[in-house]
């Protein structure tokens, strides 16, 4: 249509008006109907996670499928996680991120599954002492990188198995980590089965650390032995594979036979009127022990550098002591000559003689005594706390066996026997290292 004078309307210049877009809710309406469900008619989250102790990590897995009514005793089917559910797909030793893992074998899923739909609970007990518990508040995350990438690795686990399954791990060397049985107590609660029991004939622990000679140590071994189920290899139990030759095992029942019947000679008696006697042996060889038994009965004084802190303060004291015609005992390591020679001095300072008690227990065996007194205050009456790996090392390294040529009246070798009641005996030989 022509305008004023014929001429065409000129083009509008502002652009017709947009569609109107269909407005979408912020909350979508599956989060809507949860909202007003009721709590009682929701279901629980499939994936949970909680912290006990600031120490122990733990995960469930739940399915609509989950067990109902479950027999009387339950069986249980527990598992160590790296080298034996999963390894690294990467190939190197601990994962890169919480993507860097593969099945440790293709049959794995498949037996955890068949073991799942034949009345098993399913369980993961690992140690994963490199996860930090201290909150990480960097980028809005409040878990730290290593616990983040922990559960992100298990969880992909679970959704692939998608059976129902717990995961329990420690963080620490406390009561929680393996071979120590906090974990299997804490999952006993957990599911009422302290009151139910359990059938442990008919459950298993698998683990890798077997104390085969290619293996980093025996925990999941003396794990399954602590609470009193079979043990088998991941090789064993998922490849049907013979058992393998073991490392020489360290097996603390074997230091708790029964008292001998009849009179037994005392291990240490007095020899002379005044003397000096060093003992020589490892931390956690069970020095301390032996003097409150034997020697402070016929008493002796007691020097310690554990509590005088040096060498010098010692043979003061040492030299107190012997001045005012009392017998001493050197309660220290004494590794090697050199040391031992202080005390030879001293002994022909004021003219008595010297003995020495050199005790020969094992490195495994001291171990155990040290991670035993350390974690059970009734077997710890001195209060000695968990020493270093550092400490039996540093022993190894400078230890030399003493000899009479050093100037010693004798040597008595004592080896390591346990004394206690049947409590002390029942935790004492449980595996704790």
């Amino acid at each position: 249509m022509a305008g004023v004078g014929g001429t065409k309307r000129a083009a509008s210049p502002i652009s017709p008006p947009p569609l109107k877009r269909k407005s979408e809710p912020a909350v979508t309406k599956k989060a809507m109907s949860s909202f007003f469900t009721p709590a009682s008619q929701k279901k629980p989250d499939q994936i949970t996670w909680r912290i006990v102790n600031n120490s122990a990590v733990i995960g469930k897995y739940a399915t609509e499928s989950e067990r109902q009514g479950k027999a009387q005793k339950a069986k249980i089917a527990a598992f160590d996680l790296d080298s034996t559910l999963v390894s690294t797909a990467s190939g190197n030793t601990f994962p890169r991120n919480s993507s860097d893992w593969k099945w440790w074998h293709a049959t794995v899923p498949a037996k955890l599954k068949e073991l799942n739909e034949n009345g098993y609970y399913v369980l993961v007990v690992t140690n994963q002492k490199a996860i930090s518990l201290k909150n990480d508040l960097k980028g809005g995350r409040s878990d730290s990188k290593s616990l983040t990438n922990f559960k992100e690795r298990v969880t992909a686990v679970m959704k692939q198995l998608d059976i129902p399954l717990s995961v329990y791990a420690a963080t620490q060397g406390d009561e929680y980590r393996k071979p120590r049985t906090g974990l299997w107590t804490e999952f006993l609660d957990d599911n009422d089965l302290d009151a139910t029991g359990v059938d442990l004939s008919e459950s298993v622990f698998v683990g890798d650390a077997a104390g085969r000679p290619n293996d980093h140590s025996q925990v999941d071994r003396g794990f399954a032995v602590n609470i009193g189920v079979p043990f088998q290899t991941p090789e064993e139990f998922f490849l049907d594979a013979g058992p393998e030759p073991l490392v020489e095992p360290f097996d603390p029942t074997l230091y708790l036979q029964a008292e001998p019947d009849g009179d037994v000679l005392p291990p240490f008696s007095r020899q002379s009127p005044l003397e000096l006697v060093i003992f020589c042996g490892s931390p956690g060889a069970g020095k301390s022990s032996f003097y409150w038994n034997y020697l402070q009965p016929l008493d002796y004084e007691r020097v310690n550098q554990d509590l005088l802190k040096t060498r010098p303060k010692c043979i003061k004291v040492a030299k107190e002591h012997l001045a005012a015609r009392r017998s001493v005992v050197v309660d220290n390591t004494n590794a090697n000559p050199e040391t031992r020679a202080h005390w030879v001095e001293v002994a022909k300072e004021f003219n008595v003689p010297i003995r020495c008690v050199y005790f020969t227990a094992s490195p495994a065996l001291c171990r155990h005594n040290d991670a035993v007194r350390a974690a059970n205050q009734t077997l710890n009456p001195e209060s000695r706390s968990l020493l270093p790996g550092i400490a039996f090392g540093d022993f190894l390294r400078r230890f030399k066996e003493p000899a009479m040529d050093e100037g010693f009246q004798d040597i008595i070798r004592v080896e390591f026997r346990f004394r206690g009641d049947q409590e002390a005996k029942r935790l004492w030989g449980q595996f704790w290292v």
